[in-house]
């Protein structure tokens, strides 16, 4: 975070101290010397010395220089009518933001203005329209310790969403902020400076105090009549206490914030665990591949409003664990999909309603302006409406809601009846209420509109009674209402005329009439504008008093535009609705929700028995990645209330999903590729349970092979013996396919390929990475069985590289596999010998009792001699002696 204090050493002059206002500029600057101070000083926010020199910078404006009596130093201002744009920079740049505002009508003090900050602008608590994206909640957290609890609350000081919770474990509580993504942290006194935070949000100091019990139980209690009753422990009282405070001193509020009505505390177990990687490996939120494309969030989001858009949002970070409350979302999302009527005429009602969270956010903070209600007004309107189009719905959940919504026509007709249809947007300068809403404010605008239709009438009065055609009537806002008489019709002035003005070339003058009705116009005007103001205040006073039941709407409409937008994705889509229950994930034509959007896609099955270990084989770029995430993203899917991409799926309700998928670094970190991916290996083998799911790819590389082929073996039986996760493992490491043979629930999957137009069996052994000659077609199509070839160098040769690199690559692998052969058949034939001698030595050899000895073994053994014998190891390739090693192991395993 950066921060920017003053003034620099040297700058006071020796001619005299400080000036008045730097005096008050650096005063302020030492009361928040954490903040970049941005004074106003008429339509500008001005910045001085190295504060200046810092604004320039980073917002590009011209620094400028002033000169007093304390001397020359640099100066940079900002417009206040522009100012989001220059704000929105500094807090790219680090930078807290202190706004420093006139307190005073200048025009009414004599001397310096007074100033105070007004408002602390933050990452984590900006809540300026301009600076906000509108369906994406922006929080700032806070982080207590309390013995063996660590707790962390949130608060969005935008719409007012508090939320609390904590755990004994520290992994858990890592994997809630990585779904909570606050901009900003606040760090209790006992939480280690070192304590992993997401996504790189602003870390800011407060006072310890701030974390305080006795501070916090006085903070809570104003917004819940029993302070400890809303938490479940101490973390959770400080941590809540201690973002509550924070938000207050950011607003300048020296109370509550009243649209925080509500601190919700719930418990991370009670949803479907996601942590950082597997968010970002599963790109929910966020595209890891070039070109930024589209996530999952981006398919599903066709909300109809910002509300809507930020419930998604949140049910797509936490999915549900509760198995009712799953199937009551798809029972709701079902009855969209069915009533499309009922479903379009929802989405278009819901297109209409404003941010109505933000709304009363600003409502409540004495913030917002006359449109602001108008907005409010007009999305109240669409409650009836909505009503109506949900009167025959069926589902327990959209009946709640429906009856949920409540009659707020009061609110409405207030508005309607208090603020003019198109006000503008300055509260202060007057056309804001409605004519008939308050009686004193008709008779003072009647008294100004008569005093300015007689000042319009006085011209042509004043012409015909002076018999001066040129003669005109004026008004400016120094000398007030005049009559200009030029200087050649001044013998022709009436007695009764009083000289205001003298001009080079006329006279201004005023009458006693003129003078009274001036008086009159503008004190009506003063008068009515002060009124006016106040009656605005107390409408928009009386509209927050009711921010619970208005938040309560905006709940609804939100959960509304959640589902509806979900139904009309599923139909948009061809998505199907999951069922729950059986032993495992069993999915049919299952697909990709993303990638299918932007190619065709070839759907896959997946059957995979509750505690199973799949180890997925097959070439490069066949699919195996996608085939992994698509089956985790049906579960995500499934598990928030979605329909799911797939002609049917029958699923369990997984408890945490973990990814390992994708090569990453943390340099800056001292982590290399290879420690991250088994830093995230370790999360795994120590979180998951026997309701994960868990997605290994390429387990083990970047160390050497036999390293990594060491520990891809270990995590897989790991995974299956100790923690029974149903898991999903893509390897290039064939010798795993093995495992099959020795681990009940351990099966093999492969994606096959063509080449040249034959396509190419699973087969069971080792594999080679050499291609036979030709072209090779991925199918994309996932089979039972072990892949036989991985296709590395033909991906090569398709990524561009030189075909003399290739030809040498298929020269080395060829020259390699041949050796490899070549040993294997001595072994072959060494061990066949071995059996022919031991039979005819006439020895009980255990090898020859479990094949069962006599004639039977010993024609086996000497028809494996005999095909050895007849074997042109010369002229067999790699795949057609990998063929005759398989079925000589094989025949030797059943001679064994």
């Amino acid at each position: 975070m950066n921060a920017v204090t003053g003034p620099p050493d040297g700058m006071v002059d020796v001619r005299g101290d400080l000036t008045p206002m730097l005096s008050q500029y650096f005063d302020l600057c030492r009361d928040y010397e954490d903040s970049l101070v941005l004074f106003q000083n008429g339509d500008f926010y001005q910045t001085y010395c190295e504060a200046a020199e810092e604004t320039s910078r980073v917002c590009e404006v011209t620094l400028t220089q002033r000169e007093d009596s304390t001397g020359t130093y640099p100066m940079a201002g900002i417009p206040i009518d522009n100012a989001a744009t220059y704000l929105e920079r500094l807090l790219d740049a680090g930078y807290r933001v202190a706004l420093a505002e006139q307190v005073e009508d200048p025009d009414a003090t004599s001397g310096l203005v007074d100033r105070a900050v007004t408002q602390v602008i933050t990452p984590g608590t900006v809540v300026e329209d301009e600076l906000l994206d509108a369906g994406t909640t922006n929080y700032v957290a806070a982080v207590a310790e309390g013995g063996e609890t660590t707790a962390v609350a949130v608060v969005d000081v935008s719409t007012g969403d508090c939320r609390v919770t904590s755990s004994d474990a520290a992994a858990r509580l890592r994997q809630e902020l990585d779904r909570l993504a606050p901009s900003e942290v606040l760090l209790g006194p006992a939480v280690g400076a070192d304590t992993a935070l997401p996504s790189d949000p602003m870390v800011t100091d407060v006072d310890p105090e701030t974390f305080d019990r006795e501070a916090a139980v006085e903070t809570l209690s104003a917004y819940a009549p029993r302070p400890t009753a809303v938490v479940a422990n101490d973390a959770e009282l400080r941590a809540c206490g201690a973002v509550l405070a924070y938000a207050e001193y950011t607003q300048g509020d020296d109370g509550p914030l009243e649209y925080v009505s509500r601190i919700t505390r719930y418990d991370p177990r009670e949803f479907l665990a996601l942590d950082a990687t597997a968010l970002r490996s599963l790109e929910l939120f966020e595209n890891r591949g070039a070109g930024a494309g589209r996530t999952l969030f981006d398919v599903l989001d066709d909300t109809a409003c910002a509300l809507g858009r930020r419930r998604l949002e949140a049910w797509l970070r936490r999915p549900l664990l509760d198995r009712e409350a799953i199937e009551a979302r798809h029972d709701a999302v079902e009855e969209f999909t069915d009533r499309s009527l009922a479903r379009d005429e929802v989405r278009d009602r819901l297109r209409e309603a404003y941010d109505v969270e933000r709304l009363i956010g600003r409502v409540s903070r004495g913030r917002a302006n006359a449109r602001d209600l108008r907005s409010l007004k007009a999305t109240l309107d669409v409650i009836p409406e909505i009503r109506d189009a949900l009167a025959d719905v069926e589902s327990g959940t959209l009946t709640d809601l429906r009856e949920s919504l409540p009659d707020l026509s009061g609110v409405r007709d207030l508005i309607d009846r208090a603020i003019r249809p198109d006000p503008p947007v300055e509260v202060t300068d007057g056309g804001v209420v409605r004519n008939g809403f308050d009686d004193e404010l008709d008779d003072l605008r009647r008294t100004e509109r008569e005093g300015r239709e007689w000042v319009a009438d006085l011209e042509a009065s004043e012409r015909d009674r002076t018999g001066i055609d040129s003669l005109e009537v004026g008004y400016n806002q120094v000398h007030g209402y005049y009559i200009e008489v030029t200087n050649p019709n001044l013998d022709r002035v009436p007695d009764d005329y009083t000289r205001r003005q003298t001009l080079k070339n006329a006279e201004r003058f005023y009458t006693p009439e003129l003078k009274r009705r001036e008086d009159e116009i503008l004190g009506a005007a003063e008068r009515a504008d002060s009124l006016e103001y106040d009656i605005f205040c107390d409408v928009r006073s009386q509209v927050a008093d009711e921010a619970d039941r208005i938040q309560a709407v905006a709940d609804t409409l939100a959960t509304l535009d959640a589902l509806a937008t979900l139904a009309a994705v599923a139909v948009e889509n061809d998505y199907v609705r999951p069922e729950f229950g059986g032993d495992g994930i069993d999915i049919e034509a299952g697909r990709h929700p993303v990638v299918e959007q932007a190619a065709d896609f070839v759907p896959n099955d997946a059957d995979l028995p509750r505690g199973s270990v799949a180890v997925v084989t097959g070439p490069n770029m066949s699919g195996k990645s996608t085939y992994m995430r698509q089956v985790a993203l049906v579960v995500v899917l499934a598990q928030m209330g979605s329909f799911v991409p797939a002609d049917r799926a029958r699923l369990p309700v997984v408890d945490r999903v973990f990814t390992r998928v994708g090569a990453s670094d943390d340099i800056a970190g001292g982590q290399s590729t290879f420690m991250r991916e088994m830093a995230e290996l370790t999360d795994i083998l120590h979180g998951a349970t026997d309701r994960s799911l868990v997605l290994l790819d390429e387990v083990g590389r970047g160390t050497s092979t036999a390293d990594g082929l060491a520990i891809a073996r270990a995590t897989s039986e790991f995974v299956h013996d100790e923690i029974g996760a149903t898991t999903l493992f893509a390897t290039h490491y064939h010798e795993l396919t093995g495992l099959a043979e020795e681990r009940e629930r351990v099966v093999n999957l492969h994606f096959a390929a063509d080449c040249d137009g034959v396509s190419e069996a699973g087969a069971s052994g080792d594999a080679s990475d050499a291609t036979p000659p030709g072209d090779v077609t991925f199918l994309h199509r996932v089979a039972e069985g072990a892949a036989s070839s991985s296709y590395g160098i033909e991906v090569a040769r398709m990524a561009g590289v030189p075909d003399d690199v290739v030809d040498r690559a298929y020269d080395l692998v060829d020259e390699r596999e041949t050796e490899d052969v070549q040993a294997t058949l001595d072994e072959a034939a060494r061990r066949t010998n071995g059996h022919a001698g031991t039979e005819r030595s006439g020895t009980d050899s255990p090898a020859v009792g479990e094949a069962g000895g006599g004639a039977d073994a010993d024609e086996r053994l000497t028809g494996i001699v005999r095909d050895l014998e007849a074997l042109d190891v010369a002229t067999t390739t790699p795949l057609e002696a990998l063929n005759t090693l398989a079925d000589f192991k094989r025949r030797l395993d059943d001679d064994d």
